[in-house]
């Protein structure tokens, strides 16, 4: 924790406590902006827990950048902000070869990259040649001097150095091949016929170099953390289950329950008042929105924000950088915060590639979306998200939530808030949805294995209606209506595919029995994907096209979203005889 450095786009050096195998490095484009994420955390960690003589958490954090990283928008995103708010702890190593795969740079990119992160409020210097170690130490130590500004270190290099496609962009992943080889090693002075060659001494060097000063600083500071612990029991408590990735006891404790309420609430608001219960118990919750969270409830209430002069703040100010604050919760999550971050569901495209590194990477990141479907009415196609659902929940180990009511997203939080390896996607209405009355119908509990009954029948039912969020109610009240008919409906609440998906057969087959071949499933949302749980015989009442700007109301009658057409689809697929299904 003190003096760690951490590289990223090499393999981040972050301490595996976890004892899980394989940390994961994240590719380069996303990267440069995770280690934004880290540089936060190293200076808010600082702030909450050093103490005069005991820098617990004194560390820098470096990222390899190439010509590539420069030109994507999410480096611009990420220095933008970086040079905001000056973190000074942060140094980007640019590697200026200027060649890329298609050609040489200045067939796209000719920029003065240097000016431009000037501009940013970053400090720059520039290293002329890659192999002039004094020049670069310099470099280095302007660095460490700097105390109010991120650095940026531009190295001209060359790619392919010494080898036959020096400076070509055959260097960039073309095999050298053995001849290529040879030449390279002739080049470096390095045996030609050793096909894998350690000079004599490298193995010394180091262990008298990095791993003497190393074991000195892990000994001097083992010895800090003993007198910090007997001088502040409750911050190394804290500290240790942190970087354990637990949670503090108790940190249910203040989980608010919610009545049953016809009028009910909005998902974003009862999502805003259990998120501030949780950050009272959580001391390491630290999140924002992309500009939005008087929209998306994310502020954490009595909670200062982060800002130059104000370290321990809770709450961030990401800007309308969509990509960057995905990939800073990256960051956060890495060294052992605790981050979500927001906006609303049609703005998670711009974050994908940082939200599938979560997946990858294994990190507990919250990735909150409001304004879930067409019921944002008025705002109009561009802003009523259709396939962002299904393409959430198409990544790999990644939980998608959707749920239903406020007793739902208390539950939900219960759960993402326990996650230790997996990153989760809270999906919320904008607009107000009954919160169910739970002495009637099941307890939201069942939202931990990721579906549940939510209103059954007494006897098999006649058809299963199965829904996500808002759609929820809209079931209960087509079971209703059917009821009247005399046809039985059960109610299945579905807020996480995934969850239920690895719920043993048992559980899965008792929720959705085979035998009941009659199912409707209801989602303002594409159809992919639920033909895994409405069989062959099932409808799905879902999304075909874009949606269209008008009242609520309106929309939901337009896309078959009423009461009266699912008890229609529900009638026809329930009465049609087994034999012609």
């Amino acid at each position: 924790m003190r003096r760690f450095v951490s590289w990223i786009h090499a393999v981040p050096a972050i301490p595996n406590t976890t004892g899980r195998a394989g940390w994961k490095p994240p590719p380069a484009r996303s990267g440069v902006a995770t280690s934004v994420g880290m540089a936060i955390a190293g200076k808010w960690l600082a702030a909450r827990y050093n103490r005069e003589g005991d820098p617990v958490f004194d560390f820098d954090v470096y990222a390899l950048a190439g010509d590539g990283d420069v030109m994507e928008g999410v480096s611009s995103e990420a220095a933008s902000l970086a040079g905001h708010l000056g973190w000074s702890n942060l140094c980007w190593i640019y590697d200026s070869n200027r060649v890329t795969i298609e050609g040489h740079t200045d067939i796209t990119f000719t920029e003065d990259v240097a000016a431009r992160f000037l501009a940013y409020g970053w400090n720059v210097t520039v290293v002329a040649n890659v192999n002039d170690l004094d020049a670069i130490s310099r470099a280095l130590h302007c660095f460490k001097t700097e105390h109010e500004r991120p650095t940026l270190m531009v190295v001209h290099s060359h790619i392919g150095y010494g080898s036959p496609v020096e400076d070509s962009p055959k260097a960039h992943g073309e095999p050298l091949g053995p001849d290529g080889v040879r030449v390279t090693k002739a080049f470096l002075g390095l045996p030609v016929d050793v096909e894998f060659f350690v000079a004599d001494g490298v193995y010394d060097a180091f262990a008298a170099g990095i791993g003497a000063r190393g074991a000195a600083l892990h000994a001097t500071w083992d010895t800090m953390m003993t007198g910090y612990r007997n001088a502040y029991p409750v911050l190394a408590d804290e500290i240790d289950t942190m970087q354990r990735r637990e949670l503090p006891e108790g940190w249910q404790a203040s989980l608010p329950p919610f009545v049953a309420d016809e009028s009910g609430l909005a998902t974003r608001d009862s999502s805003g008042f259990v998120l501030n219960a949780l950050a009272k118990q959580i001391p390491w919750l630290v999140g924002g929105s992309a500009d939005l969270s008087p929209s998306t409830k994310t502020t954490l209430l009595g909670a200062s924000y982060i800002q130059r002069t104000d370290w321990d703040g809770r709450n961030l100010h990401f800007g309308i950088r969509e990509h960057a604050a995905a990939a800073i919760a990256n960051g956060l999550a890495l060294c052992k915060l605790r981050p979500f971050w927001s906006s609303f569901l049609i703005f998670s495209d711009y974050a994908r590639p940082a939200i599938r590194l979560s997946a990858l990477m294994e990190l507990p990141v919250v990735h909150i979306f409001t304004h879930d479907s067409i019921g944002l009415g008025e705002d109009g196609p561009t802003h009523q998200p259709v396939e962002q659902l299904a393409s959430l929940r198409a990544m790999p180990g990644l939980l998608v939530f959707r749920p239903a009511d406020a007793n739902e997203v208390v539950e939900t939080w219960r759960v993402v808030s326990g996650l230790r390896h997996e990153p989760a996607v809270v999906v919320l209405t904008r607009q107000a949805l009954p919160t169910v009355d739970r002495s009637v119908y099941a307890s939201a509990d069942g939202v931990a294995r990721g579906a549940y009954i939510l209103a059954d029948t007494d006897n098999e039912p006649d058809v299963i209606l199965l829904a996500t969020g808002s759609e929820v109610q809209l079931a209960l009240s087509a079971r209703e209506e059917l009821a009247a008919v005399g046809l039985s409906a059960r109610v299945v609440s579905m807020p996480c595919w995934e969850l239920f998906d690895r719920q043993d057969e048992a559980y899965r087959r008792r929720v959705i029995p085979p035998q009941v071949r009659a199912r409707v499933a209801i989602e303002a949302a594409p159809t992919l994907g639920w033909d895994r749980y409405i069989g062959e015989d099932g409808v799905v009442v879902g999304m075909h096209t874009f949606g269209a700007s008008a009242p609520l109301k309106a929309l939901m009658s337009k896309f078959g979203f009423t009461p009266e057409k699912v008890t229609e689809i529900a009638r026809r697929c329930a009465q049609t005889p087994k034999e012609h299904r």
